[in-house]
């Protein structure tokens, strides 16, 4: 039996030489409430293909790891319960036994680059939690970026985070953050995250440049593109930080931690906010979408 399985769609994109984006599935089954998952993930779709790239949504399906999904497929994913939440440590167990996963950062990029695709685009990255020092809670994805070779492109790390920590383990890893079109380094649902981004670029075919680059000084890795959320669809750093900080004493209140933890820090932080924090997650991830579609577009250029 094969590894993976392509979809029609994805497979011809690939033969072809045309451009693909890879989608990840946690934020059908982890991120959003049903219909409303349904809804944001036709239209991530719908943008990649608006411009001009195929999407390849990733999840394991009854064990066997789906590299495109059909959109009956996706509409089954959005209803069902119980589905696992696939990281690296646990994506090949979820296939061996047959059972349903979502996959997150790491697992989404590990299923790209298995299949070919250069490019995914998600909301943000998981990396480094606050009290960290202590719990020693860092995600899987900050090494994902550092040894598998896709450019990832996503509204900075979660906003939840330890951003500064989490940029000087992905510095001392030594993967690429760059922002696009700006200095400061994004936070998810604020422009900017207080930090200065370590580089910086400000077109898709420069970005594609830099992961072809990559490829040729024999760099293990993948690169970061930090795309700052719209403007007209920001909460600023300001408004959230007390925010972020009241749904972290919660979690901690309520001795929420591991992988429960980012679910309901951003379920708490939706309720804090009266439902603006996901109304900026879906503008962000379809803004995520449009730039990828744009790098990939430019990786599949002579």
């Amino acid at each position: 039996m094969p590894l993976f399985h392509l979809s029609p769609a994805v497979a011809a994109a690939l033969s072809e030489k045309r451009p693909v984006v890879a989608l990840e599935s946690t934020i059908i089954t982890h991120g959003m409430p049903w219909p409303q998952n349904l809804e944001v993930a036709r239209k991530i779709e719908a943008t990649v293909r608006e411009n001009g790239a195929e999407p390849a949504t990733i999840a394991v399906i009854d064990g066997r790891l789906c590299i495109g999904l059909e959109d009956a497929q996706i509409e089954a994913l959005a209803q069902a319960r119980g589905v696992a939440k696939l990281s690296r440590a646990d994506m090949a167990v979820c296939m061996a036994e047959g059972r349903t996963g979502a996959t997150t950062v790491a697992a989404t990029m590990i299923a790209a680059q298995l299949a070919g695709i250069q490019v995914f685009a998600t909301g943000g990255i998981g990396g480094v939690h606050k009290g960290a020092e202590s719990s020693f809670d860092i995600s899987a994805d900050l090494r994902e970026l550092a040894q598998t070779a896709v450019t990832v492109v996503a509204a900075g790390a979660k906003a939840i985070l330890d951003l500064p920590k989490t940029l000087e383990v992905l510095e001392t890893l030594g993967v690429p953050v760059i922002a696009y079109g700006q200095d400061q380094l994004p936070a998810f649902w604020s422009r900017s995250a207080g930090l200065r981004a370590p580089l910086r670029m400000d077109s898709a075919s420069a970005i594609a440049r830099a992961h072809r680059m990559r490829g040729a000084l024999g760099l293990p890795g993948g690169q970061l593109i930090a795309n700052p959320i719209p403007e007209a669809a920001e909460i600023a750093r300001a408004e959230l930080t007390p925010v972020i900080a009241k749904a972290t004493q919660d979690a901690v209140d309520h001795g929420i931690s591991g992988k429960d933890l980012t679910p309901y820090l951003l379920q708490r932080i939706y309720e804090l906010t009266e439902g603006r924090s996901l109304e900026a997650n879906i503008a962000l991830v379809l803004n995520n979408a449009r730039l990828g579609a744009e790098i990939a577009c430019e990786l599949v250029k002579d």
